[in-house]
């Protein structure tokens, strides 16, 4: 499958909640493939559907050899936290200390529909964590502490790629309820 070029910081399609996954077809299953062979390319660790402008509820994860994908995600965060560096492939080349929950539950559906849950701890709860955010329109950097943010922005605005023109939200061919529209 083509590696997608993915959204950068900037991007509308970044802060737009996108829609639930309604339809478990051949497409969607293209799509997961799309995720998974440009996050391996990027390489990342994670990469949700907005980040290649398609506004749906899926994302993919590669951690610690493990790879796996989760459409429309629920999440159960445990009460401890974790600090630790997080970048991610919108915003490249940079990455600060967010606080997660150390353990996740997300339950959801895979490619074919199926019901799905995984349970993860550390890097997993992080990347986890951090695609289901992309998935509501919601970066990294807006979970930063007000000082972290303010330096964030900065670089930022100082990086090599900030300002670039970004092209045009890919239509989806799913179908999307109207609450979404």
């Amino acid at each position: 499958m083509p590696v997608q070029p993915i959204r950068l910081f900037g991007d509308p399609v970044l802060r737009t909640p996108a829609a639930p996954v309604e339809t478990f077809d051949k497409e969607l299953r293209k799509l997961v493939q799309d995720l998974t062979d440009t996050m391996r390319d990027a390489p990342g660790s994670g990469l949700a559907a907005p980040q290649i402008g398609v506004s749906l509820r899926v994302f993919t994860w590669w951690v610690d050899d493990e790879l796996g994908h989760l459409c429309n995600p629920v999440l159960d965060l445990s009460d401890e936290i974790q600090d630790g560096e997080e970048g991610c492939l919108s915003i490249p080349d940079l990455a600060f200390d967010t606080k997660r929950a150390m353990r996740v539950v997300a339950k959801g559906f895979n490619e074919h529909g199926e019901p799905v849950v995984v349970e993860g701890s550390e890097l997993l709860a992080r990347a986890i964590q951090h695609e289901t955010d992309h998935l509501d329109g919601i970066l990294f950097v807006d979970r930063l502490d007000a000082e972290t943010r303010k330096a964030a922005m900065k670089a930022i605005r100082e990086a090599e790629w900030f300002g670039e023109q970004p092209p045009e939200v890919r239509v989806s061919p799913h179908t999307v309820s109207a609450r979404w529209l």
